[in-house]
């Protein structure tokens, strides 16, 4: 891998012109990955892992699902955080609440943010981008999780730490949910499958 990167940059430094379609195949590829390991980086350097947001996946499927795990649970979300719509909500989200905590928007956008103004609906906008990637089932989700704010989602939603995650907190919302909605139809396909044979 780190070879195959080294070889894309060597080709774009050096402006060496490829086949067109071999050429925007690995551009796409390197962007791809460079778009998933920032939004990762983001989520780390805002105190979300993986496991968090695995337990809130568990929180909203566990009942339905007597024999779920949390390793399954973290294997849908690390499926959600793979697509690229996630990644963008991730990026645009973090970098805006990380704008109004260092106080370098304009006002009222400033306040509207820093305070998680309830009539300001954009972060739940940006966070239903995310929930739609595996289909409707994940509205029901994500509007069940952000009404209760368990585990990760108390923390993110205190704002008497001085932190900024007027976005982030629907972006993690909508990860679980969207994470949940892709393990519900993998359920019904797998119990649909065993009712076949």
């Amino acid at each position: 891998m780190v070879s195959y990167l080294l070889f894309v940059t060597f080709i774009y430094r050096n402006k060496i012109k490829l086949n067109k379609e071999v050429g925007e195949n690995m551009t796409e590829h390197v962007k791809g990955n460079e778009l998933e390991r920032k939004a990762r980086e983001l989520l780390t350097e805002r105190g979300v892992t993986i496991d968090d947001m695995a337990e809130l996946v568990f929180y909203l499927q566990s009942s339905y699902h007597p024999n779920l795990t949390l390793e399954t649970c973290k294997e849908n979300v690390e499926r959600v955080l793979k697509k690229r719509e996630v990644q963008n909500a991730i990026i645009t989200g973090v970098q805006l609440d990380k704008l109004a905590e260092q106080n370098k928007l304009e006002q009222p956008l400033q306040k509207t943010i820093e305070t998680d103004e309830g009539l300001y609906g954009i972060d739940e906008v940006i966070a239903l981008s995310i929930v739609n990637v595996y289909g409707s089932i994940g509205f029901t989700n994500y509007g069940y999780i952000d009404k209760q704010k368990p585990g990760i989602l108390a923390r993110l939603n205190d704002q008497s730490t001085g932190e900024v995650h007027t976005f982030l907190d629907d972006i993690v919302g909508a990860i679980a949910a969207a994470a949940s909605s892709r393990l519900a139809h993998m359920m019904a396909d797998e119990e649909m499958k065993h009712q076949d044979d």
